[in-house]
């Protein structure tokens, strides 16, 4: 299957009670796919007037406890922002997908991966995360959506799915299967009619002093705990490494490539690839770089990811960036290059 249709059915396995969704190239399969599938499983979808709609609309579903998505691509999601800190601020359940292209602005519906400070920072107002997903293969798309549902469900917050053209357009072989999920605690916060309880309130608005701030120490609480406990990430040939390549999604498929063909070369290279893009692998890159290394990050951006990648590092190694930017994708010599020249220096060290 294509990763769009793959990533769809997925969603429809997990769960998804309702779908709303604007089309925009390169995800408009999920949403052609969810209009059909959703209706022969008796369930919510609606091709909303824009993407503001669907994300309120996500919104709206979410607060009487039902499990809802959408899907856009880089602009679409930019408008989305708004929506997604109130969900933040209603501490609701959501999952959004977004099937990155070249920016800004319009820009084009070639792959990037220009989005991931929108993502992994929040992306609106105040101080509020979302939990964020950089699968690199069809298969992984498709098993992140349970997870991404579980985790929306347990941490009551936005789960985003940060795909790009590529993996969304592209056909690999996938196995779509139902597997068990987590034990999640129950929606007595939903707004599902009050009759013999105490009504419910979901909202976003704190006025009374104190009590917004009291509101994000609860929020800032919740993010240490998923920070602790829900980090993913692959690390592959890193144990002798002297050059590690950190990359996600399909970038790192062709990080994983070269680093291969370096090894073929006699250069001890590694890959320290993130699934998780927040929580974001600090531990793991941390205590690699305690070792003499040195780092590359590989984007198809401008850099965004290498930021975090020298947080966690925290000088205690050079971090270097190769990048495409604007719908670039890096070659697999450009990056094997890249490791040679680092890898020298390392030569000399220990001759």
């Amino acid at each position: 299957m294509c990763g769009n249709e793959a990533l769809a059915e997925a969603a429809i396995i997990a769960g998804c009670d309702a779908y709303f969704g604007y089309p925009i190239t390169p995800q408009n399969e999920i949403t052609a796919y969810m209009s059909r599938r959703m209706a022969e499983e008796g369930r919510v979808f609606v091709q909303s007037e824009s993407e503001l709609a669907a994300i309120n609309m996500v919104f709206g579903a979410s607060a009487t406890g039902k499990r809802a998505m959408t899907s856009s691509s880089s602009p679409g999601i930019s408008l989305m922002q708004e929506g997604i800190s109130y969900l933040a601020g209603a501490e609701l359940p959501a999952v959004v997908v977004n099937v990155m292209r070249g920016g800004p602005g319009l820009g084009n519906i070639a792959p990037s991966q220009a989005d991931y400070f929108q993502a992994t920072r929040g992306g609106g107002h105040g101080d509020y995360r979302t939990i964020v997903f950089g699968p690199s293969t069809v298969q992984e798309v498709a098993d992140c959506m349970q997870l991404a549902f579980d985790l929306a469900d347990q941490y009551r917050m936005t789960a985003v799915v940060l795909a790009d053209g590529f993996l969304g357009q592209m056909m690999e072989p996938v196995v779509l299967e139902k597997k068990p999920g987590r034990k999640l605690p129950p929606k007595d916060w939903a707004l599902t009619g009050a009759k013999a309880r105490p009504q419910n309130i979901v909202r976003s608005l704190w006025l009374p002093e104190g009590s917004l701030e009291e509101l994000n120490h609860k929020l800032q609480a919740k993010y240490d705990r998923v920070q602790a406990d829900e980090v993913v990430c692959e690390q592959y040939d890193t144990e002798d490494a002297d050059v590690v390549v950190v990359a996600y999604g399909v970038a790192a498929r062709i990080a994983r490539s070269a680093v291969n063909k370096a090894r073929h070369e006699g250069i001890r290279a590694g890959l320290i690839r993130p699934i998780t893009l927040w929580p974001f692998p600090t531990e793991q890159i941390s205590m690699a770089a305690d070792e003499l290394r040195i780092f590359l990050t590989v984007e198809m951006s401008n850099g965004q990811m290498v930021e975090d990648v020298k947080l966690a590092v925290n000088g205690k190694a050079p971090v270097l960036f190769h990048g495409r930017p604007g719908g670039g994708v890096p070659t697999v010599e450009e990056i094997l290059e890249r490791i040679r020249q680092l890898s020298i220096p390392r030569r000399v060290r220990t001759a």
